[in-house]
């Protein structure tokens, strides 16, 4: 037989990908959107166009941009799984859960999955993390398995995310010894402590796990709050009608227009209505020309395209000292330069909670730094200089290596996939 039976899916606040598995054998990650780069790897991302239909990935993207505006586009929709206070979203005039949008993703997978090997396959072994973002980690798991059984799924299965990386790197490991495994994505940062066992049919004996919701999008959200904010009025000062006292954009404003995920909100009318009334009561030009910058960010849906100009930046940071945010759209000029220390003192605090949490993983897991022969990490936000840095002084004498891409946790949920079905 050599047709799956087992879909191993990893489902990321960034990206997605999709392996297979049946007993015999390991299948190779399948070409979900032939419009990307890489076709294996999904953007998760949808576009509803108000003239009807859901796309997926490149083609959400391109839908977007031909729509002119005349569509919604959702990213980072994985963060809300744990967030009892995020209900949905409301798209062409209906609530649309959190769970139809998650499932709106996996069914695309799934049915490009089954076109692709001419089956069809309805168990899934789904990629989970550490701990899911928000408040709830068992209601954001309840979630996601609805969310896989509206997509069409009847058995699903989890696996953390991290101890898939973990068993990719196992199964191409040559020596015997302690591993610890990094798995940086959009969403979360997730860590394994592994001894590592050789062999095509040896799982190594995980010694720890633990996670942390503070990854890439979190670095964005904090390079937006420093340098790229106050362009679009999150320092704007107004005065309301016979009101005596000055005041400034309320923090939570600020902070879902920091949000990759959250930036939506302020799309919401009574949000809108606030908004234009402090652009009334603004004290400055420079006050409403940033409101006016706002308006046209959020009534053109432009956050997505402004958080990847931000998210250019970063990348550029970790090979470079100096770059730029640039972003330019009718009603919107931006050009702020940022350099690698401002960077690092904006994001402080979110390399300090992932740090936190790898040294409360590796105390857990009862080892030492020293005891630790080998670092393995997947995912861009490992490369950032001040991680990198904190990981090589905790282990000098270990050797660093960068796990194969986006496709190390797919591949290890299909050779995990493997084993469950010979079990």
């Amino acid at each position: 037989m050599d047709s799956p039976t087992l879909y191993a899916i990893d489902f990321g606040t960034s990206n997605s990908l999709l392996a297979a598995a049946n007993r015999e054998r390991v299948f190779d990650p399948v070409p979900l959107d032939p419009g990307a780069p890489d076709p294996t790897i999904l953007r998760s991302v949808l576009c509803f166009p108000d003239a009807g239909g859901v796309h997926v990935g490149a083609e959400a993207l391109a839908m977007f941009v031909d729509q002119d505006g005349e569509a919604r586009l959702l990213r980072s929709i994985k963060r809300h799984l744990g967030s009892r206070s995020f209900r949905g979203t409301i798209v062409r005039g209906r609530m649309v859960t959190a769970e139809e949008l998650v499932a709106a993703v996996l069914r695309q997978m799934r049915l490009r999955a089954d076109a692709h090997f001419g089956v069809e396959v309805r168990r899934a072994l789904l990629g989970r993390p550490v701990h899911f973002a928000g408040e709830d980690d068992g209601f954001a798991e309840g979630r996601l398995r609805k969310a896989a059984e509206l997509a069409g799924f009847e058995e699903v299965q989890f696996l953390p995310e991290p101890v898939a990386a973990a068993r990719a790197f196992g199964a191409a490991a040559d020596r015997e010894e302690l591993a610890l495994i990094g798995d940086f994505g959009g969403g979360t940062s997730d860590f394994t402590l592994l001894r590592v066992v050789p062999g095509e049919h040896a799982q190594g004996e995980v010694l720890g796990v633990g996670g942390v919701a503070v990854a890439g999008d979190a670095l964005d959200a904090a390079l937006m709050r420093a340098k790229v904010a106050r362009h679009f009025g999150a320092e704007v000062r107004y005065r309301t009608p016979f009101g005596a006292n000055v005041l400034q954009m309320p923090q939570g404003i600020v902070t879902h227009l920091c949000s990759p995920a959250h930036l939506s909100i302020l799309q919401r009318r009574d949000v809108a209505s606030f908004l234009a009334d402090v652009r009334r009561w603004s004290l400055s030009s420079t006050d409403r020309q940033r409101m006016d910058q706002l308006t046209v960010l959020v009534e053109d849906t432009q956050g997505f395209h402004l958080f990847e100009a931000i998210e250019r930046a970063k990348k550029e940071l970790s090979s470079a000292t100096r770059s730029q945010v640039v972003f330019s759209h009718p009603g919107i000029e931006l050009r702020e330069p940022v350099t690698r220390p401002e960077f690092e003192e904006a994001s402080g605090r979110e390399v300090a909670a992932i740090v936190q949490c790898l040294d409360e993983t590796v105390r857990a897991a009862g080892v030492r730094f020293e005891d630790v022969g080998v670092v393995c990490c997947t995912g861009g936000t490992a490369k950032v200089p001040r991680i990198a840095a904190e990981l090589r002084g905790r282990m000098p004498g270990a050797r660093l290596l960068h796990l194969k891409g986006f496709h190390s946790v797919v591949e290890g949920l299909a050779r995990e996939a493997w084993v469950r079905e010979r079990a």
